[in-house]
């Protein structure tokens, strides 16, 4: 094995490795919006075995440091152009990023819209329990952000605060 050699073009490399990258980012984006903490041991196998799996397709027939080198650097400007492109072009970025799923509203789930997203009641009551709500019938909507968080607006009671709850912000380049 040489280190320094290259088996194949860089460009075949750089290729590849594009082409695997938005494989995945599509196949990721039709996979739902769950958070990585989210991830059951289902998924987190189905990352790793695709990992596994797309290794030698990006790699073909190099195993040089320069040739993973390659790879590398291919993967972190393609994904930087492609959080740069989201922020300017509207379309890339509706398609990239789901719609939020309105999971309750009135204090009434809606099944359909649980099932779609994958989440069984019990998961969903939690996410409730989160936000310091007791069950559905104390929420006035709950909806499942584009990142896989879960919402919820609390019904407003005569004399009752809102509590306050931790904010996650997403900033883009």
């Amino acid at each position: 094995m040489d280190i320094v050699h290259l088996a194949i073009a860089p460009w075949d490399l750089a290729l590849r490795s594009v082409v695997i990258y938005l494989a995945l980012t599509f196949a990721l984006r039709l996979f739902g919006k769950r958070e990585l903490g989210q991830m059951t041991i289902f998924d987190l196998v189905l990352v790793l075995l695709v990992a596994n799996a797309v290794q030698p397709a990006m790699t073909g027939p190099d195993s040089s440091l320069l040739g993973g080198l390659v790879i590398i650097a291919t993967l972190f400007v393609l994904n930087l152009a492609l959080s740069l492109a989201r922020v300017r072009v509207k379309w890339l970025d509706h398609l990239l990023r789901p719609s939020p799923t309105v999971l309750a509203t009135h204090g009434t789930w809606d099944v359909a819209a649980l099932r779609h997203e994958g989440l069984d009641l019990d998961e969903a009551e939690m996410a409730l329990r989160e936000h310091g709500v007791d069950g559905v019938g104390d929420a006035e909507l709950v909806e499942m952000e584009s990142d896989g968080s879960i919402s919820v607006v609390p019904k407003q009671v005569a004399g009752r605060q809102r509590p306050k709850r931790r904010v996650r912000l997403v900033r883009r380049p």
